[in-house]
């Protein structure tokens, strides 16, 4: 039951019907040849240069993406609304009691149990959480008590499965057993619950009440928090006291933290590890025979509300089925079009919550190994030939057509410091401790040994020659601590360090950064390889070994560049693994890399938001050293930004992680968050607890079985009852996907919706064989596309458009989203000394204005190379031949023949006798002189103007010497103004 359906590129096209194979079958080979012949050779003659975007979902997929920036916002909503629609309710309770309603024998127990949205209600002391699965059908009921600050948290889940009616009947039960206090109300709906957080009084409930969908992944969808809200667990006529000024303030500290920015979730696939784990977890449980056993195994290094899931992991079995684990970074996925086959591109960075904090606030490692700033950057890429992970058979968890690559940055694992109290945008660094066993670096490189394996590639990107020593000093440090390292690592596991001072290559202009980069990644992808699914037997099976650790003083801009570098090497290979990409390279200034460089420059910039306060200072222009002088404004600009918010802003979001992530837990006797001096004690560990912990051993730092060789499973089937079962047993996917039983439009889908490098494509010079739609095509200077893209726009005009004529029917070109907009222009010259078609004669316009350049392109025919430059020859041999002999047509012979017989054109003779057709009392009062003898010559001035200009006919004894009585004069302070700089040409009132 494996689906076989392309997203923008095979099965079926965007608009619902299926699309038309590129191959012509034998059922229709008679019709294509019939075709042929009435074409004749003149199909032949006018053959495109390259493939037409015709006939195939890609090309239903643009016009779509046209259709739908003319849409409303309402008809643009994904299938599933942003905002929950709550339970529907009946107020007939059901009388005939009926036995809970089964799981559903096609699913697994555990994903019977998995809910998908909920209605919150509420009575005067408890709330009620109706959740409902996917499909509708089943439903269950959350009960949790509204208590004062003196009791805990009191939540009871009674694990029963509901239909609609049954729980219709259990909501108006419910109603008429609180008939006296009010009954039950419905208080708002939500998504998902991220939590319960205490500070001073009672508990608060944290919901997810608007989401967005930002990828899709296997089927499964991945969601953005656009809104939530936090709801007290206390009783409907319970007031706080004003006196209590600590809990609002906790609360206003925690809105520093904006949940709505960055924050994501899933319902059924797990975001929190890399899809060479999940795939592997998936295959190791079926060799051993217990599949769906993997549930709920997250990863708690990226589990931003990992502190508000504990009280709810305390009081229920199963906390999962009502909250949701959230990660904190960047998701984006777009597409690329290659003839016909559509390659997804999924970046996911993964923020750590251990030792996250701000720029200056939180840097180098703590005395747990965790670094600041640490974000692992998984970029995954797969074929949309099938949506699952399962390949045809079905052969669970082995389709071939997903790979992945995943990097690391973090800040430099060592005990460093940078004073941000001064006014000075780059504060000095300082080294705190000293170790000389750095325990910090072995507990860090440890830690990414188990999480990806050996060897450990580390890119270190800072400064290496100063005039006053700050980055270099580290530099020096970093590498003492990786070579000590190194001599207890065994051959072929040893950390590999690069360090290469890539601002001063970026500075200099005899250095080629981006070449050095990819000479660099195409290393680092060679060592450490990538991963590729697959059965294992009919296609081969990759995983990734160790991976490319990048730093730089704040693992923002120089990083970010460098990591760009390695994943579009690592874009080229995978690409090149699935069957897409004759090579392993991608040239630059292809729609391939300019779509992966908009979504690496957009994850760079989320991350420098969440750790700097800004945007990326350095981009990708910048290091190419291409549109200097835009670039450089705006990093200028942002430098500004991140100054600013380092300096002031940055305490408070510090506090806001402290309180969300629980490094601050309210407790009495304790001082204040806002009291602490520093957060020093609580990022690290308790020092009175070091003689209890278990000392590091200095030689033996690593664990071995971490460097151990990775490798997939091999697949094997399922055996026993679990042969039988459907696909949609071990993988939900299916009911989140397809959502059976529910009216469903392509439209609105997300894999239609989401950004493409379709996009780059002018629509009808495709549809003229005119443009190469390879998305790995280098857009040079010469190509038609970008000559028309860079053409400067003309001036507007007025167009006056004959009312007698239609309205013209837009031109295809002009729905095209990469097509700009052009204006009437007049005819050029070139054109002009064109010469004009004999059979056809001087087109005349029949309205003033009318006529535009695109007026002519339509009446023309399009003429070919050869006939351009035979009418430039024939131009400079008849031009002066027709000048030294100019000859009258016939159509300028009728043109003046009517301007002479115009009906309101006068006699040429003038004779005493008036026309009788003619009203002439107001020439014959002229004629007899009128009243213009002396209202003519009469002043129509004020008095002041008629004194200035006689004034101004005098003239004096010494008409070049300017007296006292002159200054007041108009003339004169104008001439004064002129001289204090002032413009004599601009209409300025004159004082």
């Amino acid at each position: 039951m494996v689906d076989a359906i392309d997203q923008n590129g095979g099965g079926r096209a965007s608009n619902g019907q299926p699309s038309r194979p590129p191959s012509i079958g034998p059922h229709n080979a008679s019709h294509e040849t019939s075709d042929k012949d009435s074409l004749g050779s003149q199909a032949q003659a006018q053959e495109p240069a390259f493939p037409l975007l015709q006939n195939n979902a890609s090309s239903e997929t643009l016009l779509q993406n046209v259709q739908a920036q003319k849409r409303t916002a309402e008809d643009d909503n994904d299938e599933e609304p942003a905002v929950a629609r709550p339970f529907v309710r009946t107020n007939r309770p059901d009388s005939s009691p009926r036995p809970p309603t089964p799981p559903d024998e096609r699913a697994p127990v555990r994903s019977a149990y998995k809910m998908h949205k909920f209605t919150l209600y509420e009575t005067a002391s408890r709330y009620y959480i109706v959740g409902g699965d996917v499909t509708e059908k089943r439903y269950r009921i959350l009960k949790i008590d509204r208590n004062t600050h003196d009791s805990d948290l009191s939540i009871t889940d009674d694990k029963i499965i509901y239909s609609q009616k049954e729980m219709n009947s259990l909501l108006n039960t419910i109603d008429d057993g609180n008939k006296g206090t009010g009954g039950i109300k419905q208080r708002c709906t939500t998504w998902g619950i991220l939590g319960f957080i205490k500070f001073t009084g009672a508990y608060y409930m944290l919901l997810i009440t608007k989401k967005s969908t930002v990828a899709m992944i296997g089927g499964h969808y991945v969601y953005q928090i656009d809104g939530t809200e936090l709801i007290p667990l206390t009783p409907a006529k319970y007031k706080t006291d004003a006196r209590h000024v600590e809990e609002q303030r906790f609360l206003n500290i925690l809105k520093n933290l904006d949940l709505t920015r960055s924050f994501y979730y899933s319902y059924s696939y797990d975001i929190t590890r890399t899809l060479q784990h999940n795939i592997t977890k998936e295959r190791r449980a079926l060799v051993n025979g217990v599949p769906g056993t993997t549930y709920d195994d997250y990863n708690s290094m990226f589990i931003w509300n990992s502190h508000l899931l504990r009280p709810a992991e305390e009081a229920l079995n199963d906390p999962f089925d009502w909250c949701r684990p959230i990660i904190h970074g960047y998701i984006d996925q777009a597409a690329i079009s290659i003839y016909g086959r559509t390659a997804h591109i999924t970046i996911i960075a993964r923020r750590s919550r251990y030792f996250a904090g701000a720029r200056f606030l939180k840097r180098g490692a703590n005395d747990l190994g965790y670094v600041a700033n640490d974000v692992e950057t998984e970029q995954i890429v797969f074929e949309a030939l099938t949506t699952s992970f399962h390949s045809p058979g079905p052969k669970l968890f082995a389709n071939s057509q997903y790979t992945s690559y995943v990097q690391h940055r973090g800040s430099i694992p060592l005990h460093w410091t940078q004073d941000s109290m001064g006014v000075t945008p780059k504060p000095p660094i300082e080294l705190n401790l000293i170790d000389p066993f750095y325990t910090a670096a072995a507990l860090h490189f440890d830690n990414l040994f188990e999480r990806y394996g050996s060897p450990v590639y580390v890119l270190n990107l800072i400064k290496a020659r100063e005039r006053t020593p700050r980055e270099s000093k580290l530099l020096e440090e970093y590498t003492n601590a990786i070579n000590y390292l190194n001599q207890f690592l065994p051959e072929g596991h040893k950390i590999i360090h690069k360090a290469w001072d890539m601002s001063r290559a970026a500075k200099s202009k005899d250095q080629d950064v981006i070449g050095t980069l990819e000479s660099i990644a195409e290393s680092v992808v060679t060592t450490t390889g990538f991963f590729h699914n697959g059965d294992g037997i009919v296609t081969p099976t990759k995983a990734q070994n160790g991976v490319a650790r990048t730093n730089c003083i704040d693992c923002l801009d120089r990083t970010n560049a460098a990591q760009f570098v390695i994943g579009k090497r690592a874009l080229g290979h995978q690409l090149h693994a699935l069957g897409m990409l004759e090579d392993t390279t991608i040239e630059y200034d292809t729609d391939a890399v300019n779509l992966f460089t908009h979504m690496y420059h957009d994850h760079g910039d989320t991350i420098a938001v969440q750790y700097g306060g800004s945007q990326l200072v350095n981009t990708m222009e910048t290091y190419r050293k291409i549109n200097q002088w835009t670039s450089h404004s705006r990093d200028m600009i942002e430098s500004f930004k991140r100054y600013y918010n380092n300096s002031f802003l940055d305490s408070q979001r510090q506090e806001a992680y402290n309180l969300f992530l629980g490094n601050y837990i309210f407790a009495q006797g304790q001082p204040m968050l806002w009291d602490l001096s520093t957060d020093y004690y609580l990022h690290h560990a308790d020092p009175r607890t070091w003689s209890q912990k278990q000392k590091h051993d200095y030689i033996h730092w690593y664990t071995p079985a971490y460097l151990e060789k990775r490798t997939i499973p091999p697949f094997v089937p399922p055996k026993g009852e679990m042969a039988s079962k459907p696909v949609s047993f071990f993988d939900d996917y299916w009911l989140e996907y397809y959502r059976p039983s529910t009216l469903s439009s392509f439209p609105k889908m997300f894999p239609y919706k989401m950004n493409s490098t379709i996009k780059y494509i002018p629509f009808k010079s495709t549809q003229e064989g005119k443009y190469d739609l390879s998305p790995f095509r280098v857009r040079a200077d010469g190509d038609t596309e970008v000559q028309e893209r860079k053409r400067p726009a003309a001036k507007k005009e007025v167009i006056i458009v004959d009312p007698q004529d239609s309205p013209k029917p837009p031109d295809d070109d002009s729905e095209s989203v990469m097509t700009e907009k052009t204006s009437a222009r007049g005819i050029s010259i070139q054109r002009w000394l064109q010469p004009m078609q004999p059979d056809k004669g001087p087109i005349v316009p029949q309205s003033i204005m009318k006529e535009t350049e695109k007026g002519y392109d339509r009446l023309k025919p399009k003429q070919t190379p050869q006939e351009k430059s035979k009418a430039a020859q024939w131009t400079f041999a008849n031009i002066v031949q027709e000048s030294l002999n100019p000859s009258v047509s016939a159509q300028e012979t009728e043109d003046y023949s009517r301007y002479i017989s115009h009906p309101q054109s006068l006699p040429l003779v003038i004779s005493n006798e008036a026309p009788p057709d003619v009203d002439s009392s107001e020439y014959q009062e002229y004629l007899n002189g009128g009243s213009w003898h002396t209202d003519g010559l009469a002043p129509n001035g004020a008095d002041e103007d008629f004194e200035g200009y006689t004034d101004l006919l005098r003239v004096g004894e010494n008409p070049l010497t300017v007296t006292d009585e002159d200054l007041p004069k108009k003339r004169y302070k104008a001439y004064r103004k002129w001289l204090r700089g002032k413009s004599l040409f601009k209409q300025q009132p004159v004082d």
